[in-house]
């Protein structure tokens, strides 16, 4: 593999601001009013099969083992380099410092690097900094890398970090592409000894998003009909002026696989995800979140499953697209108003959509509910259909047969004992290759179909977007 030259950077952007798109449209709360008064009973098909297949009669077993580190102190605690200090980073890095040390911090702005390593919560004066991510892989002395990058460098940093014999901690979406999932995939199949954990914090929400996927596979809303998983729209912006990188930035690094193009200060941080060369937008930012959980919660998250069929005809771009791809350079390019429909095999459609309130609403034969980081409602809510159903076995359950903890305490327990942590990269990855497909639909404004069990797109002109070419010298490692 060709490297990039060894003294230029890594780099730390905020992986994603979470603005707010439209103006949430006030229906939800009574949309939810209009079901049924209790439960009762309904044809057991579709439902029973979710519970045999998630495994809820049983909590699962898992053989643990110790895991060692690579310089064992009297307190075990973990050396860790962070590698990407923006915004996100920076809360990242000091959540970290409640369960190891950091004694490196990395970044392609020095800005960001050498004020993570002032930070009394982060390098308290100590960490040592660096501009290339290497040099923290190739230190000996660090268990855990943090990786918060933007997301188009996620994947090669990562797997390069398994090789080097690190666990690691990797923000959302995990993945630039579809190919990108298949390569990391199987990094993580060869260094199965290493923890590999997702930033998905939803998959610790106790009160709301664990309560929903609870009662969803529990079958108390019934057979679920259909999905809407709100995640907002894209920004709208440009065109943006082209100018001199800040000396403080390695510019060529930061772009690092994607195409060489002039400096534009909305490119960067915090504002990438708006680009399709460095993100999906909204599709892969609230996505990997919202649609994460929808999957989990009809227990479509497994390898070989997921959608069939995603209608793209419905959603529009804040530039003209030709075959798929911004005829202009210096505005932002990711879809803003958008419905895409997503078709399961056993026939449930999932609609994800910028219009109305953001979060997920599951509509099932007996009941709805809808659920967000802000709230849980519907009747089945207030009536507790779920009174005796929830309880600290079936959150053992959720946590594949950890404790119930804070999220990165999670990542730090699994570290220690083994066994696949709550955020697990191989559900990630379903759940970033319905994000993608969606993306790739609402590009090209048509119907694809995808085969899950072969991850195969069924349509020749969607098909060439499974990969993307990279700069010469920023290839990813195979392995």
């Amino acid at each position: 593999m060709v490297r990039p030259a060894r003294c230029r950077a890594n780099d730390a952007v905020s992986p994603g601001s979470h603005n707010r798109g439209p103006v949430p449209i006030p229906h939800m709360e009574q949309f939810l009013m209009a079901q049924p008064k209790s439960p009762g009973r309904t044809s057991p098909s579709r439902r029973d099969a979710v519970k045999i297949g998630l495994g809820l009669t049983a909590i699962p077993y898992f053989a643990w083992s110790t895991r060692s580190l690579a310089n064992p102190s009297p307190n075990d605690r973990p050396q860790i380099g962070c590698i990407g200090l923006g915004g996100m980073g920076t809360g990242d890095a000091r959540a970290h410092a409640n369960f190891g040390d950091i004694v490196a911090v990395c970044d392609v702005d020095s800005l960001h690097a050498q004020r993570a390593r002032d930070d009394e919560r982060i390098g308290k004066g100590k960490a040592d900094v660096y501009k290339d991510y290497r040099h923290v892989l190739d230190r000996q002395d660090i268990d855990v890398v943090s990786i918060v990058t933007p997301d188009h460098w996620h994947v090669k940093i990562a797997i390069e970090a398994l090789e080097a014999g690190k666990h690691v901690f990797c923000q959302k979406p995990l993945t630039l592409t579809l190919e990108e999932n298949q390569l990391i995939r199987r990094a993580c199949q060869k260094h199965q000894d290493k923890v590999f954990f997702i930033g998905t914090q939803q998959r610790s929400d106790r009160q709301r998003f664990l309560r929903a996927v609870n009662m969803v596979q529990k079958g108390l809303l019934g057979d679920i009909q259909r999905i809407t998983v709100g995640i907002d729209g894209g920004d709208v912006g440009g065109p943006f002026k082209k100018e001199q990188p800040p000396q403080h930035l390695d510019w060529d690094m930061w772009l690092g696989q994607a195409p060489l193009v002039d400096y534009i200060r909305q490119r960067c941080h915090g504002t990438f995800r708006w680009w399709y060369e460095y993100s999906g937008g909204k599709f892969t930012d609230w996505g990997a979140h919202h649609i994460d959980i929808a999957t989990w919660a009809i227990g479509y998250d497994r390898e070989g499953m997921g959608p069939v069929e995603f209608d793209g005809t419905d959603a529009k771009h804040p530039v003209p697209f030709e075959n798929g791809y911004p005829t202009v350079d210096d505005c932002y390019n990711t879809a803003h108003d958008y419905a895409v429909h997503c078709k399961f095999d056993n026939g449930i459609v999932m609609t994800v959509t910028s219009r109305g309130d953001n979060g997920i609403l599951f509509e099932g034969t007996e009941g709805r509910i809808f659920v967000n980081r802000g709230r849980i409602t519907g009747k089945p809510i207030d009536e507790n259909w779920d009174a005796g159903k929830f309880g600290e076995e079936d959150l053992v359950r959720l946590y594949k047969g950890k404790p119930y903890s804070n999220h990165k305490e999670n990542f730090y327990r699994c570290i220690r004992e083994g066994g696949l942590p709550v955020s697990d990269v191989y559900s990630h990855l379903q759940t970033m290759a319905s994000c993608h497909l969606t993306a790739i639909a609402a590009r090209l404004n048509k119907v694809i179909r995808w085969d899950p069990g072969t991850e195969t797109i069924l349509d020749e002109q969607a098909a060439a977007f499974f990969a993307r070419p990279r700069r010469e010298g920023y290839d990813i490692l195979r392995v």
